[in-house]
């Protein structure tokens, strides 16, 4: 996924920068947040293989519902983030754009981790014995 964020943001980049347009680099984080989103739902639905599984199952051992809950939730946020992002990048002016993108973009980025941390409390099975 890096290499494929990584020619994203050369090509939206070069283009913004060689058109003089800067409607390419509002387009890149869209793009961003639907290919990672794409790519969660496309391993679900039609190789039938759970990313965020395979990325975190090493780490933690959870129901295969919730892994199930997880993979949609991060599905809709990134489709989310990408119709946002358009939003405001079409409807208000560049500085605007620029300080949601940081601000705002990340703020709720960190809102959603802490409200999945939150939802995999419930299930994250603690050692009993370490607690003695």
């Amino acid at each position: 996924m890096q290499w494929i964020s990584l020619g994203v943001i050369v090509l939206f980049g070069g283009a913004t920068l060689i058109s003089h347009n800067d409607t390419f680099i509002r387009w890149k984080p869209t793009v961003l947040y639907w290919l990672m989103g794409g790519a969660l739902l496309a391993g679900q639905m039609f190789f039938k293989k759970n990313l965020i599984k395979s990325l975190m199952g090493a780490q933690m051992e959870l129901p295969e519902h919730v892994w199930r809950v997880m993979s949609w939730s991060w599905t809709g946020f990134f489709a989310l983030m990408g119709v946002a992002n358009l939003w405001v990048a079409f409807n208000y002016d560049l500085n605007t754009w620029v300080n949601f993108k940081l601000f705002g973009g990340i703020g709720l980025m960190v809102l959603f981790v802490i409200g999945q941390a939150l939802f995999l409390g419930k299930y994250i099975k603690t050692d009993e014995a370490s607690d003695s």
